[in-house]
Formats: C-alpha cells, structure tokens, sequence
C-alpha cells in the first residue's frame, strides 16, 4: 500500500469529517447513533479516540522487526474484539466526550488531532513501521488504512444519525473498496449489481442484506472482515 496515497485518503475524509461537525447544533450532539450506546458526541469522540494513538506510536522507534500484521490481519477476530475491550472501548469515548466543554469543543479537538495525525505521517519515511497498542508490529501506510475505514465507516454513521447526505470521499471509498475486496473490487461490485457506497453499507453492516444477496457474497467467496 502506498504510504502517501493513505496519508492523502485519511487528509480529505478527516477533513470532510471535521467540516460536516462544525454545523452540528447543540441538540444534534445528543442525536442516537446505531453504534448504540454511542451518541453523536460519543461517537465522533471514538474517532478521535482511534486516532489519538498515532502520535504516540510515532514516537516511539521502529519496531526490531518487520512488519508482520497488515490491514486485513488487523482485523482478525481475537480479544480485541472481544466483549471486555468493546466495553472498554465503549467508555472510553463516553469519557472523553464527556471532558469536552460542548460540541464546538469536541469537534475542535477533532480537528486538532486530525491535522497534527496528518502532518506527523507526512514527515515519515514510506516504509516506517510502527508497533499497534495490541502489540502489532505493522506498516504505517497499513496502521493508516485502518484509521482511514473508522474515519469513513462511522463518518457514514454520523452522517445518518444527522439525516445529512454522506460525505464520503472517493479516494477514502477506494481505500476501504480495496481492503475489503482486493485488487479486483470493481468486477466484483459488478458482478454483484450494487454500487460502491451500496457496498460499503452492506459489507460493513450498515445495511442489511437479503439471503439471495448473501449467497451471491458466498458464492463469490467474499470474506467480510471483523470490524467490532
């Protein structure tokens, strides 16, 4: 994966993000989301959370060892999916949006993060890799992608919590696309008739599919990946 082509994804669907949370009113922050219990204010505070990590990681050297994890094996389902982290992960946004004075202030903290983020990668050399809190040794371009599916996936959940239009960029649509179905993406969503953001939905949960439509994922042999 390129490094720099991530790094410019995770620059425009942040962006996009932190745009569409400036005109959030005081009674939308308190808006249900469908990552339950999570309201809005809690949830863009998980995304804040999430990426949060980065500047810590970047600190720190390069792992000994190379790479082993990339993307895909990030998502493998062990205990950082299990029901303990997922509440801890829970809390932890809940906490956070809570510290904040207000919206306005989260979501200029928001901002905040998302730029020093982008222009902490900027300054790396392609190729630097980086140790996860999980303890994964892992390529920053890898680490990055996966940012780049919180920002966007529950930019898509924001996004209906606001009963707003999605904002998802094409170059961050491309990016999850990719990770989710490989090189070949583009035939498969044609042999499936749906379109990308159709895809996106269903593939990470946030629209249903039918039992036909989950034959024809089988079928296909698409393997969709655990996302918590």
């Amino acid at each position: 994966m390129d490094q720099g082509r991530v790094v410019e994804a995770f620059r425009l669907e942040a962006g996009q993000l932190a745009q569409a949370m400036t005109g959030v009113s005081a009674a939308e922050w308190g808006l249900p989301t469908r990552c339950a219990p999570w309201k809005v204010s809690d949830l863009l505070a998980h995304v804040r959370v999430v990426i949060a990590w980065l500047p810590g990681m970047l600190v720190e050297p390069a792992p000994p060892t190379c790479a082993e994890v990339s993307a895909v094996e990030y998502y493998r389902p062990d205990d950082r999916f299990a029901p303990g982290t997922n509440a801890a992960r829970i809390a932890l946004a809940q906490d956070h949006a809570a510290e904040q004075l207000g919206g306005a202030a989260l979501a200029g903290d928001f901002n905040a993060t998302w730029q020093e983020v982008d222009r902490l990668c900027r300054a790396e050399p392609e190729g630097r890799v980086v140790r996860t809190r999980h303890g994964d040794p892992m390529l920053l371009s890898e680490f990055l992608l996966t940012r780049v599916v919180e920002v966007a996936v529950h930019g898509l959940d924001l996004a209906d919590a606001l009963g707003r239009e999605p904002w998802l960029t094409a170059e961050a649509a491309d990016l999850v696309q990719g990770l989710l179905l490989g090189p070949d993406g583009a035939a498969t969503l044609e042999k499936l008739g749906w379109g990308q953001l159709r895809f996106l939905r269903k593939a990470t949960g946030r629209e249903p599919m039918t039992r036909e439509e989950a034959s024809d994922v089988s079928r296909l042999g698409i393997r969709w990946l655990t996302l918590g």
